[in-house]
C-alpha cells in the first residue's frame, strides 16, 4: 500500500536508526545516511486522506497496531529529531518540510498529540523546524 508508506516517508521517511531493513546506509563521500526505500511515494496523497493519517498517528502513539512501515518510522523517529535530519537526501527534507507543514495546518490536533509523545518540551522539533527552515533557504528543500 503505496499510501500507507508514505506516511512513513512523510513524517519523515527519512529516518533509519538501526541495522534493521531501514538502516542508514553508507554513502562513502558523507558518512551515513537514511533508506532511499520510500523515496518515491507520492505524499500529496497520503496528507489528503484523513483516514490513512490518522492510522499512522495512532500507531505513533502507540494506540494502534502499526504496519510494518509504521513501526520502522516510530523506531527512528527520534534519531531523525534529534539529527536534524543530518543523514537526509534533499528529496527527504523537502518531505519532512512538506509532511510538517501540511499536519500544523491540515491536522493541528494530530501533530500537537505526535509533538507531546516525542518531543514534549519542544526542544528536538524546534532545532529540526529550524534546521529545514534553513535548508529551504539555501534552496535544498523546494517546498
Amino acid at each position: 500500500m503505496d499510501s500507507r508508506i508514505a506516511l512513513v516517508c512523510v513524517v519523515l521517511a527519512v529516518f533509519a536508526v538501526d541495522q534493521t531493513v531501514g538502516a542508514p546506509q553508507k554513502d562513502a563521500a558523507s558518512g551515513p545516511v537514511y533508506t532511499t526505500k520510500y523515496d518515491n511515494i507520492d505524499i500529496d496523497q497520503i496528507l489528503a486522506s484523513k483516514r490513512l493519517v490518522n492510522n499512522y498517528v495512532q500507531c505513533l502513539l502507540d494506540k494502534k497496531p502499526c504496519t510494518p512501515e509504521g513501526a520502522e518510522l516510530r523506531k527512528i523517529l527520534p534519531d531523525a529529531l534529534k539529527t536534524q535530519c543530518s543523514k537526509c537526501n534533499p528529496g527527504q527534507k523537502n518531505a519532512a518540510l512538506k509532511v510538517v507543514d501540511r499536519l500544523q495546518k491540515d491536522y493541528d490536533k494530530e501533530w500537537k498529540l505526535l509533538l507531546d509523545k516525542w518531543d514534549p518540551k519542544r526542544e528536538q522539533f524546534q532545532k529540526f523546524q529550524q534546521f529545514l527552515v534553513e535548508e529551504k533557504k539555501k534552496g535544498v528543500v523546494k517546498f
